[in-house]
């Protein structure tokens, strides 16, 4: 990424406060909602936390409605995530509900409204020195590769999208993306229905 613009230093993040913090507000009855079901369908804890890699590579608690149960084989293991995805589960994906309390992790500034997707810390030391460009930006709750092929793509491709986002961020950019976000979103996408938001793990190059 070359020099940074006003949008790049100052605008983003001042949009990211001004846009997550009204969120929180108008959805608070939503948020509140799935909170209820999640208890009622999955027990707890209502939110599912975990460390992904952030800006520069810097670990965060991401935050998010949970989506599995606890269910585990005979030898006391979880059981792989197909099998505890429920039907109610594959519902808050396909529809981007489980990802409401990522606003949280926005205005807190860990993420940014347009980004990469945060992934998980232990593929940082998978990536080629090309791929790991992506965490130059703060991750995305939405972003250039999630609007063009969501988890139907390979990783090879999710991650040539992050850097080119990378490139070519701007403000116009940004609007584009929200803007194909809720496209993608309400049409539900790119989405594979037999295995929702589940993408195969990252082995490297």
């Amino acid at each position: 990424m070359g020099r940074p613009s006003f949008y790049q230093k100052v605008g983003k993040r001042a949009l990211d406060i001004a846009v997550s913090g009204t969120a929180l507000v108008a959805f608070a009855p939503v948020l509140a909602g799935v909170a209820v079901l999640v208890k009622t369908k999955l027990g707890s804890p209502v939110v599912f936390k975990q460390p992904r890699a952030g800006k520069n590579h810097k670990p965060f608690t991401i935050y998010k409605f949970r989506t599995m149960t606890d269910e585990r084989g005979p030898d006391g293991k979880l059981l792989p995530d197909n099998d505890r995805l429920t039907p109610f589960g594959k519902f808050l994906r396909a529809t981007s509900l489980d990802e409401l309390p990522e606003l949280f992790n926005i205005l807190n500034g860990d993420m940014s409204l347009v980004g990469p997707r945060p992934l998980l810390v232990k593929y940082v030391p998978l990536y080629s020195p090309e791929q790991a460009r992506r965490h130059e930006v703060r991750p995305g709750l939405t972003g250039w590769a999630a609007v063009n092929g969501r988890n139907s793509t390979q990783w090879s491709e999710r991650l040539a999208a992050d850097v080119w986002y990378v490139d070519n961020l701007s403000f116009a950019l940004d609007l584009k993306i929200l803007w194909r976000t809720v496209s993608v979103v309400l049409k539900r996408e790119n989405i594979d229905h037999g295995n929702v938001g589940i993408m195969p793990e990252f082995t490297g190059n």
